[in-house]
């Protein structure tokens, strides 16, 4: 049984890494989120010009270093994409048909980033919704993975992020933010999301949490 403080090192065999939508639809200028704004990937490049300057210079390499560390480990890696079950969005949520996100299933925009692409038979979860733990079944497969620790990273630090975190903290999870593998469009957004949900989990950086997995 857990001691009661979010300040507890990981167990690796009840560990999983979640990256959170880190795909071609919205990590790429030229992905559809921009397309869809009527933006050519040079137009996206300048008008998000700290999203992509945060994502390609911090973000990715930070995603690439737990990714290995992680896999070296023995520790499972998830991911969730934005990703439609259909082709026209019909069963997307009454938010992601608001906002006009539709990602079509099996599309090249569903697909994980290149940089960080699973290998062998990681799970990636579809979700058409804000948090995982809505549109998907990860609670349960968490479960039957036997994880207790859950370490996040991904997009966007404000939104998705700020979601999985809030709900696996309330699921029973104990999480671990990690706080420059995310990314989010400001500088002032990233900052404010990490202080507004620090009561939820533990936050490290890459270098700190790199530094705890090496010893345990």
């Amino acid at each position: 049984m857990h001691q009661l403080s979010r300040e507890i090192s990981i167990v690796p065999r009840k560990s999983a890494l979640l990256f959170i939508d880190v795909q071609n639809y919205n990590a790429r200028s030229d992905g559809g989120e921009y397309r869809d704004e009527g933006l050519l990937p040079a137009e996206a490049e300048m008008k998000y010009e700290y999203f992509f300057k945060r994502l390609k210079k911090i973000a990715l390499p930070n995603m690439q270093r737990l990714q290995k560390a992680c896999r070296q480990k023995g520790i499972e890696v998830l991911y969730t994409v934005i990703e439609s079950l259909t082709a026209d969005g019909r069963d997307r949520s009454l938010d992601y048909k608001i906002t006009g996100f539709n990602v079509p299933k099996d599309s090249s925009d569903a697909r994980v980033l290149d940089v960080i692409k699973p290998i062998g038979d990681e799970i990636v979860f579809p979700k058409t919704s804000s948090s995982v733990f809505i549109s998907t079944n990860i609670h349960y497969i968490l479960g039957n993975l036997g994880v207790d620790f859950l370490i996040i990273s991904g997009l966007l630090t404000d939104q998705c992020i700020s979601s999985a975190v809030r709900d696996a903290c309330d699921l029973g999870y104990l999480v671990t933010l990690v706080t420059d593998a995310c990314a989010t469009q400001t500088q002032q957004r990233h900052e404010s999301s990490l202080d507004h949900i620090k009561g939820y989990c533990r936050q490290r950086t890459t270098e700190e949490f790199l530094s705890e997995l090496a010893q345990v």
